[in-house]
Formats: structure tokens, sequence, C-alpha cells
């Protein structure tokens, strides 16, 4: 179960302290860096010098401070990262560690784009550094009791998945932005250019800063970028998923070219598969993800799976979680993290017994990822599997971009029928930034 890369460099002992570094501090960059608090918290860095000063201030008092991670990273005393940008960044941050040998914590989606995913797997594997993604549920007893489920064949074949969220939670769609926004003048605590890194230049708006950047093609990955990597990731992991063969956008409302949609269904398709598990061919199957919501009667509705998907039995499902169909059982989790799920029907759950665990379970998401920087086992969510992961799902706004069935070759890279789809594979960085 355990995959990854052996870390380079000796074993330390676990008393030993890392020399840490961490870009982006403010938002969830301040929880990623609060749970480095146990290491040498050495250098900091964020492009709000504002937000830069605070942490500065209450965690990272010794820290030398940098607005632009380039110059940071030059730095050679600097052992691991941590990486907690709007998701543009998330790929030459990460890159630029792991070139240098430095271990990198990268937050999820793990990169905006499948090439970044695909690249920053090979380069993790090539460098030998200690990887992990936040997408945090993976670290949870419930998520891996779960995958145990589905893997020793408690629900039987899953031929069917189900993965919905209440985002978008920000402005996105052509109503709530359809234009680009006005410039405005750069205040004085913001490095603008460091912000856009990669990104084409433009001029400055408060619409795109702290947080609805999320909902912009060109900074952040929408709602399932934002999402999946959580949502998602118990089936994922269960049902041992990796390249799909096609990908289609079955609904789609309110995209436009500067923002994602408000609300969207895509399905991808599976083939099947041998498990790494039991050695055993898993059958092809059907995964669909919804989000966003409509206003109906006046009322917010969520994107959620038609009534049918759950066969009769008494779930009302929650704004955000997954449901897995096998041929025994289902298993329904109403949690974005996939770390709290009951089977179904009752009485197939009411006389179901769980496997002996066979994986292990989590110190804690951060603790992981340290470990396996001081010589540990690799993180569960390393980038052997939160690359394959986030490729996989990003496929999802390829979707968004390009009409009809995507067909798909994943170790290629590339769509066998859609040039149109290997247009947005990847786009043309900013100079200064090149992967």
């Amino acid at each position: 179960m355990w995959i990854g890369n052996t870390v380079l460099g000796s074993p330390r002992s676990p008393a030993e302290k890392l020399n840490v570094a961490c870009i982006g501090v403010g938002g969830k960059g301040a929880s990623d860096m609060g749970a480095c608090r146990g290491e040498n918290i050495v250098a900091i860095c964020d492009t709000d010098k504002n937000r830069l000063n605070q942490a500065g201030s209450r965690t990272a008092k010794k820290a030398e401070k940098y607005t632009d991670y380039r110059k940071m990273l030059e730095r050679k005393d600097i052992d691991a990262v941590t990486v907690s940008t709007p998701d543009h960044n998330h790929a030459p941050a990460a890159m630029g560690a792991i070139r240098q040998g430095k271990h990198a914590f990268v937050q999820k989606p793990l990169t905006k784009t499948v090439f970044e995913a695909r690249t920053l797997r090979e380069a993790a594997r090539k460098h030998k550094v200690a990887t992990q993604m936040g997408n945090q549920g993976t670290s949870t007893s419930g998520l891996r009791k779960g995958v145990e489920v589905v893997q020793s064949g408690g629900i039987g074949n899953v031929t069917e998945i189900h993965v919905w969220t209440n985002r978008p939670v920000w402005p996105q769609g052509a109503k709530a932005i359809p234009t680009v926004p006005k410039a405005e003048k750069v205040p004085g605590h913001i490095d603008w250019s460091s912000w856009l890194g990669p990104a084409a230049d433009r001029d400055y708006s408060g619409r795109y800063l702290p947080f609805v950047w999320r909902g912009f093609w060109d900074f952040g990955t929408g709602a399932l970028g934002d999402m999946a990597c959580h949502t998602a990731n118990l089936a994922f992991m269960a049902c041992e998923l990796e390249h799909p063969v096609a990908i289609q956008r079955e609904e789609m409302v309110g995209n436009n070219e500067i923002t994602y949609p408000t609300y969207s269904k895509i399905r991808f398709d599976f083939p099947a598969r041998k498990s790494a598990k039991t050695g055993k061919t898993l059958p092809a199957l059907k995964f669909f993800w919804y989000d966003g919501w409509t206003i109906k009667g006046g009322r917010k509705t969520y994107n959620t799976p038609p009534e049918a998907t759950f066969r009769g039995q008494p779930i009302k499902p929650s704004n955000s979680g997954s449901l897995m169909v096998g041929d025994k059982g289902m298993l329904y989790s109403p949690n974005d993290y996939g770390s709290g799920w009951r089977l179904y029907p009752d009485e197939f759950a009411k006389d179901y017994k769980a496997p002996t665990p066979w994986i292990d379970r989590s110190p804690g998401h951060a603790q992981e990822w340290i470990r396996a920087c001081k010589g540990g086992k690799p993180a569960m969510s390393n980038f052997d599997y939160a690359a394959l992961l986030t490729e996989t799902i990003l496929l999802g706004n390829l979707a968004m971009k390009v009409d009809g069935k995507i067909e798909w070759d994943g170790p290629n890279l590339k769509s066998t029928n859609s040039p149109e789809a290997n247009k947005f594979i990847h786009y043309e960085y900013r100079k200064g930034y090149e992967l």
C-alpha cells in the first residue's frame, strides 16, 4: 500500500530538526506553517507583506522574510519546503525546491495543469525527495478503513462512483464575473509581480485577492480542483484508479473565458485494471463529478446525484460527499474528506464484518511528511499517488473547455481524438518561472 521513492541521504534521528521554509503563510498557509512548528522554520515567503509580518511575529519569529520564493529557495540551509500559494504557483515553487533536493509539501490541488502534475511526479522520483499533498483526509483512520473495506471486496465489484461538492463558495461564473476585473492601483503591501508568478502580466485588481482567484481560469482550478482531491480521494484510492480512457462534460452552466462555471457535471470512464492488493481484475467503472448550484424557486439548490443513484436507499445526500456502488452494497460518505461513511443497504451493513486492518494508521498529516523527510516511510499522499490523483481530476477542467467526449491516452498525456483538448494540458509561463 505504501508507494513512493526512497528519500535522498541518510536517515535522520526523529529528534533532529529540519530547517523548513514556508511559501504562503496566510490562510491555509498559516496552518501548514503551524504544523511544522516543532521543526526549525528558517524562512517564510508571502506576496502580502502584512500576512508575512503577522506570521513572523506569531509563529516564525526567527525566520527570514521574502516575497519572492525564487530568492528564498537559493538558500542552501533549507531541508524542506511547504507550498500554500494560489494554484498557479504550486508547480514552479515546488519544482524550485525539488530540483535542489529539498523535500516538498504542497497544498491541494497539487498543480494547476495536468502537465505540471506529471512533471512534479517525475521530478520527485528523480531527486528522491519526501513529498506530500495537502489532502488531509488521507491521514484519517476513517478513510483508511474505507479503503480496506472496498479493497477487501466488502461491497463487491464497484462499477459506479459519484462525487459532489457545494463549491464554488466564492464569486464564479459568467453572471458573477462577466468581464475582466478593472485595473486598480497595487497596494503597497502586495508584491504583485511575485503573486502573478508564471501567469501572464496583467493589471492588479482586488477581485483576485485574497481568495477569489480560485474561480479564475488563469489562477485557480475551480470547484473541481479545489475539492475533488479531498472528496474523490477515498474512492480513487479504494478502487485503485489510474488513468481514465475518456472524459466528457455532461452539464455546465455559467462558463466563460474568465472564470469556471457555477454548475457542472463531468463523466470519467475508467478501464478494467488489475488490483495491486488482490491480483484480481477490477471491472471498468463510471465516475461522475457534480459541482455547483442553481437557484430554483428562489432557493439555492446544490448539484447532487439524482435520486435513482441511491437505489431506493434512505439517503438524503449531503451538500458534499461521495458514493461507491458495488454489486454487493454501497459505501456512502457525507464527508468532504471520506473520513466518515456507512454501508447500505441496512440489512447488508448489519451482517458485514470489517477486514483485519492492513494499512498503517497515521500520526497526523504533517507528521507523516516530516517523518518521511527524516528517512521514514513515504507519506501516503506522496507525489506518486497525489500527482496521479491531481492529473486525473484536472482532466475534468479540460472537459469544460471542449465539447464532446475526450478520448484520453494517460501514459502519453494526450487526447487521441481532440487536438483542442491538448491545447489545455499546459500553458506558456511568464519568463523566469519555467519548469
